[in-house]
């Protein structure tokens, strides 16, 4: 039985990783901190390790009792109260992962890392054209500064047996963040953000881990892909999709991007004094003002013979089901 790491087990995607890992056979250790919830790891079949990313002499001894066919490093830092954090828990937790794992030889047949789109920013505003892994990244945001920084720090490694995948919005049950912009719909308001049209891309979630593992299998090593479902949304079309499901009329609210920009740092700064970070915040602000979030899969359909399964509208639809189910709606 093949043994994999997942990091981030915790998290809306490593928990997912997790159950796809069982369903899979793979004798399965769920990387996460003692403080963690598990409560969507409850299978009696996780092995459960707390790694301490922070300290390489721990990391390396923790990991010399173990010999990892495969490691998911879905572990991330998306949201931060001190800006230092995400290069720490991105960047360098990252590089202490490996070098502790080429210390005491203990290098997996793969190793998949987590990225983001954030890693490469945005597409041109002007053209809106898919961006492409061959293009030059332009991060906009603190966290997808870090999270280039770790790809560049993996990619100038030799034989090291590692895909890098950039999802674009990933969402699905258990996701926070979307479901923000569900529950506004559910009030009856829709909000746009800026007058120019918004072009998105979204995968979601049991997709996306379903890439995981064909990249896990596949004999492919050394490259990036970005991950979306292969089509372009507006974020007009995103609404209509969500207010159908929903059954819902709204009120449309367009607001400035200058308001928000300034609701944003408003935000950042009020819940920083409570030792908190609110979804909208300064980087998230670089987000919504960015007009082109289009991204080439055509090597991901190529490689791995990736087709979505779930397209927008379907994942919507299980993803709210989800929503009321457990009364977050």
């Amino acid at each position: 039985m093949k043994k994999i790491l997942i990091t981030g087990a915790s998290g809306f995607i490593g928990s997912f990783i997790v159950e796809k890992a069982l369903e899979l056979g793979y004798d399965t250790y769920a990387g996460i901190r003692k403080s963690s919830s598990k409560k969507y790891l409850t299978d009696k079949r996780i092995h459960f390790i707390d790694l301490d990313f922070s300290d390489k002499i721990s990391l390396k001894k923790q990991l010399s009792e173990y010999k990892f066919d495969y490691i998911v490093h879905a572990a991330g830092l998306t949201k931060a109260q001190q800006k230092n954090d995400f290069e720490i828990v991105n960047f360098k937790a990252t590089q202490n992962l490996i070098e502790a794992l080429k210390e005491t030889a203990a290098i997996p047949e793969k190793f998949i890392f987590v990225s983001s789109m954030a890693a490469h920013g945005p597409g041109n505003d002007n053209d809106i054209i898919p961006v492409k892994c061959s293009d030059q990244p332009h991060p906009d945001t603190l966290y997808g500064i870090s999270k280039l920084n770790a790809e560049k720090y993996i990619n100038s490694l030799k034989k090291f047996p590692v895909i890098t995948l950039r999802p674009t919005g990933v969402y699905g049950p258990r996701e926070k963040d979307y479901f923000v912009f569900f529950k506004t719909i559910n009030s009856g308001i829709e909000p746009y953000i800026g007058l120019q049209e918004q072009y998105l891309t979204f995968i979601y979630v049991r997709d996306f881990v379903d890439v995981i593992f064909k990249a896990i299998s596949s004999p492919i090593i050394g490259k990036t892909y970005f991950v979306s479902d292969g089509k372009a949304y507006t974020a007009h079309e995103f609404a209509n999709i969500t207010k159908k499901i929903l059954n819902k009329k709204t009120f449309k609210l367009c607001v400035p991007l200058a308001i928000v920009k300034l609701i944003a740092a408003t935000m950042e700064t009020v819940n920083g004094w409570f030792g908190k970070v609110p979804t909208l915040n300064r980087d998230k602000y670089n987000v919504l003002k960015a007009r082109n979030w289009l991204c080439d899969i055509s090597d991901l359909e190529k490689d791995f013979n990736f087709k979505a399964k779930y397209y927008l509208e379907d994942g919507v639809k299980e993803a709210i089901e989800w929503y009321k189910k457990e009364k977050w709606l």
